[in-house]
């Protein structure tokens, strides 16, 4: 079934600002809330869909990039909407994220307590060009704070385990009730009993562990990847934080990347122009030979379609732009010199044709045609 628009979820235009889409999302965020729908399938379904739009919709950089490509775009931005995908979310991700909305942070607990969530791990992960073009599993060690062995807790006494007090208020309209995060257990209904020598405060420790990533084809320099769950621990049984993965390129010895299109410079040398040849050159998965017809100049720009990179939206591949360069020698025999001289005034020798041969400019124009 395919996705419906997120600006149809959420009843807003695409001109909508920050205020509108998130009173949007809080209004049906409290329509369709599991509290008020208990046992409603249907209803938790479009709270989830609900809490993914506003996932990507509140956040500029994922707002542009669905406004540009949609939801294809979504993949490896990371939150629901990317990285993992929506289809992945529960309700521990959507109150620990937007918990906010609803007037507390983290989520929700079995008893209505809230699930302290983690902190997020930033890693960075290098990637050479040929493992950017098939896509790779990628396996890294990390450090994460997890829950030491030993560790007990008791229900926090001032809340009584749910994570808030109430606290009832005199006013001319009569009383009335509010209800704030437990300010003792600072909302998780627990606390702390015993714990081993080496954690910290809540109980954690460092942990070294061996963590696999999956990199999709087709990924840049920068962009972030999101792996859920691979953060750091919650405290008191919490919610584990998300590992954010930046990816940096190894540049390539040979060939240079703009987009999804690879460029390489070629050089041959004068004899090589002048006769013709069928050079070999590099590629992101081997070689291809080329076929260089006589009296090539220097500056042509061969286009060879769909050896470049994937594109990262699933729209094919990138072309690879073969750069031509005729190499004059700087040092010649005696032999080649005389030979040279006295093609100096040759008729073969004289530029000719000009007005038929493309400038540089007309030449960059056609690769991106």
């Amino acid at each position: 079934m395919a996705k419906r628009d997120y600006y149809e979820i959420l009843g807003v235009d695409k001109n909508a600002d920050a205020k509108t889409i998130k009173k949007a999302y809080r209004k049906l965020a409290i329509q369709f809330h599991p509290d008020k729908n208990p046992g409603d399938k249907e209803a938790e379904d479009k709270f989830k869909e609900a809490a993914e739009a506003y996932d990507v919709l509140s956040n500029p950089e994922k707002k542009q990039r669905y406004d540009q490509f949609g939801h294809q775009g979504m993949d490896g931005m990371g939150g629901f909407g990317g990285f993992g995908g929506g289809g992945g979310m529960n309700m521990d991700d959507i109150f620990s994220q937007f918990g906010d909305i609803f007037g507390f942070g983290g989520s929700r607990g079995g008893g209505g307590e809230r699930r302290v969530k983690g902190s997020n791990l930033r890693i960075r992960v290098k990637l050479t060009l040929e493992e950017i073009a098939k896509g790779v599993t990628k396996k890294v060690k990390v450090r994460r704070k997890v829950q030491a062995d030993g560790v007990t807790f008791n229900t926090c006494s001032a809340c009584q385990g749910r994570g808030q007090v109430t606290r009832v208020v005199n006013t001319m309209l009569g009383q009335m009730q509010t209800s704030t995060t437990c300010p003792t257990c600072n909302g998780a209904g627990k606390m702390i009993d015993k714990k081993p020598s080496g954690s910290d405060q809540y109980g954690l420790i460092e942990k070294e562990e061996v963590v696999s990533i999956e990199v999709p084809a087709g990924v840049a320099e920068g962009m972030q990847l999101n792996v859920r769950g691979k953060g750091n621990e919650g405290p008191f049984n919490g919610v584990n934080g998300d590992m954010l993965v930046v990816i940096t390129e190894v540049e390539h010895e040979f060939l240079k990347r703009e987009g999804a299109n690879l460029h390489y410079d070629l050089y041959i040398n004068i004899a090589d122009a002048a006769l013709g040849c069928s050079p070999q050159i590099p590629t992101v998965d081997g070689k291809a030979k080329i076929n260089l017809e006589k009296g090539v100049q220097s500056g042509k720009i061969l286009r060879l379609r769909g050896k470049g990179l994937p594109n990262i939206e699933g729209y094919g591949k990138g072309d690879l732009f073969v750069h031509i360069n005729v190499w004059t020698p700087k040092e010649l025999t005696k032999e080649q010199e005389d030979f040279f001289k006295s093609m100096r005034e040759h008729d073969s020798f004289q530029p000719k044709d000009l007005k038929n041969e493309k400038s540089f400019f007309d030449r960059v124009k056609e690769m991106f045609s």
